[in-house]
C-alpha cells in the first residue's frame, strides 16, 4: 500500500517536472519568421551606418538580419557605431561573406566578430584589420599603438561573447593577418562555408543563440528571405563618400569657379563649380577629413595662381606644388580612419594643375608679346566684339571673346553690329569701342 502511494507521488513529481522543463523550452525558443538579406559592397562609411540602421529599427520581432559583406574597410568610428548598434536592438545579426572573391578586411572584419553566426562562401577571406594610414601602417607618433590596444580589445570582448576563439581575430588587428574561408573555419571563428540561402536555413535550424545573457533556440520553419536595397539617397551618399571622389568633386569646383574669375560674365562654370564644392562638402562631411590639409591644400592652389601674376623665378610655385602634394597626401590622414586617396590619384591631380598652370602662362606670354603695350593680361584692347543691346545712344551691350562687358561709344550703333576695343577702364570695368567693318 506505502508502494503504491510512493509510486503515484514520484509519477506526479516527474509529471510536474517534464510540463517544467517542457515550457522552459518553450519559453527559450526563439521564432524566426523572416530573414532580412542586407548588402554592402563598398567601404564602411556614415552611409552604412545610416543604410543598417534604418533597418534595425525597422526590424519586426520575428526576424533575423543576414548581412552579405563585401567591404575593403572604412572608418573606425562608423565600425562602432555599427556595433553599438547591433547590441542596442539584441536581435540575431549575423554576417555573410560573399560572393566568392569577396572579403571582410579591415572595418569588415571587426564588424563579423560581433555577429552571432558568421559565414563565408566558397572563395572569400577575413581578416586583415590592421589601422593603416596614406598606403603605409600608421606611425607610432601618430597613435598606432593606442589604436592597436583598443581594436585588439575589442574583438577579443566580441568574439568571446560569441563563444569563438579570440586569438585569430586578435591577430587580424595586430599581425594584419587574413584567413580564407577554409582557414577560418578550421580555426573556429566562422560557423561555415555556404553558397545559398538554402544551407543558410539548413545551418539555423535549431541552432543555439546568446542575446543579452539569455540562450535561445532557432526555430526557422516557414521562414521567408527578404533582400532590403540602400534606397536612392544612400547609394549616392555611399558615392559621395569615396574619398577618391570628394578629392576629385573638390578640385574641379576650384578650377571651374577660377576659370569663373578669369573670364566673367557667363556665370556657367562658376555655377558649376559651385555645384561640384557642395558636393566635396556633403562627402567631406561624412569623411574624417583633416583641416589642416586642407589647408595646405587651399594654400598650394592660391600659390600657384599667384605665380601666374608674380615673377618669383618659380618659388611661389614651387612652394605652392610642394603645399599641394602635402596636404593631398594627409587631407583623410586620422586616427580612426582605415581610408585614404590613392597615389595615382594625387599625382594625376599634380599632373592636370602643372599642365594647367603651364598653358595658362604660355598663353599670357604669348598674349603680352601681341599686346605690349596694353594693361596686362586678358583687358582686351584692340579685339573685335559685337554689340548686343543698346541702352541709350551712347551705352551698350558688347561682347568681346565670350566675355560681356559694359561699353560707350561716340558713334550710334546698332544691335549685331561688329565693334572694335579701344580703351578698357579696368577699376569700372567699361570699354570703348568703335565702328569696324
Amino acid at each position: 500500500m506505502k508502494s503504491s502511494k510512493l509510486s503515484y507521488f514520484f509519477f506526479f513529481i516527474f509529471f510536474l517536472l517534464s510540463q517544467s522543463l517542457g515550457a522552459m523550452e518553450l519559453k527559450t525558443e526563439l521564432k524566426i519568421e523572416e530573414i532580412r538579406l542586407l548588402s554592402v559592397n563598398s567601404a564602411i562609411t556614415p552611409a552604412t551606418f545610416d543604410y543598417l540602421k534604418q533597418n534595425f529599427e525597422k526590424l519586426p520581432p520575428t526576424s533575423f538580419i543576414l548581412l552579405k559583406l563585401n567591404t575593403p574597410g572604412g572608418l573606425v568610428s562608423t565600425t562602432k557605431d555599427i556595433i553599438t548598434l547591433v547590441g542596442t536592438h539584441k536581435r540575431p545579426f549575423g554576417v555573410w561573406i560573399t560572393p566568392e572573391g569577396a572579403s571582410a578586411s579591415s572595418a569588415g572584419a571587426i564588424i563579423a566578430s560581433a555577429a552571432h553566426f558568421i559565414f563565408m562562401s566558397p572563395g572569400t577571406n577575413m581578416g586583415a584589420a590592421t589601422p593603416v594610414g596614406m598606403g603605409e601602417d600608421i606611425k607610432e607618433g601618430d597613435g598606432r599603438q593606442k589604436v592597436l590596444n583598443d581594436l585588439s580589445a575589442l574583438v577579443r570582448s566580441l568574439s568571446t561573447s560569441r563563444g569563438r576563439p579570440p586569438g585569430p581575430f586578435e591577430k587580424m588587428i595586430t599581425n594584419a593577418s587574413s584567413f580564407t574561408a577554409e582557414e577560418a573555419k578550421e580555426l573556429g571563428i566562422i560557423d561555415g562555408i555556404i553558397s545559398s540561402n538554402e544551407e543558410v536555413l539548413n545551418y539555423l535550424t535549431r541552432k543555439k543563440i546568446n542575446l543579452d545573457g539569455e540562450e535561445s533556440t532557432l526555430s526557422v520553419s516557414g521562414v521567408v528571405f527578404k533582400e532590403y536595397a540602400p534606397s536612392t539617397g544612400q547609394k549616392i551618399l555611399e558615392v559621395l563618400a569615396n574619398p577618391s571622389t570628394a578629392y576629385i568633386l573638390f578640385l574641379i569646383g576650384i578650377a571651374l569657379i577660377y576659370f569663373e574669375f578669369q573670364a566673367p560674365g557667363g556665370f556657367i562654370s562658376g555655377a558649376v563649380g559651385l555645384c561640384f564644392l557642395i558636393l566635396s562638402g556633403i562627402s567631406f562631411q561624412v569623411l574624417p577629413l583633416n583641416w589642416g590639409a586642407m589647408g595646405l591644400i587651399l594654400a598650394g592652389i592660391f600659390l600657384i595662381i599667384l605665380e601666374i601674376f608674380i615673377v618669383s623665378y618659380g618659388i611661389l610655385g614651387l612652394s605652392g606644388l610642394v603645399s599641394f602634394i602635402m596636404g593631398s597626401l594627409f587631407l583623410f590622414h586620422v586616427e580612426d580612419s582605415f581610408i585614404s586617396i590613392q597615389y595615382p590619384l594625387i599625382f594625376s591631380a599634380l599632373a592636370g594643375v602643372v599642365v594647367s598652370v603651364g598653358l595658362i602662362t604660355w598663353y599670357l606670354f604669348r598674349e603680352e608679346k601681341k599686346h605690349p603695350k596694353a594693361s596686362p593680361f586678358f583687358l582686351p584692347i584692340g579685339e573685335k566684339g559685337v554689340v548686343l543691346k543698346k541702352f541709350s545712344p551712347t551705352e551698350y551691350q558688347i561682347k568681346v571673346l565670350g566675355e560681356i562687358w559694359q561699353g560707350s561709344s561716340e558713334e550710334n550703333l546698332e544691335t549685331g553690329m561688329p565693334v572694335e576695343v579701344t580703351h578698357v577702364d579696368a577699376e569700372k570695368l567699361i570699354i570703348k569701342v568703335k565702328k569696324t567693318s
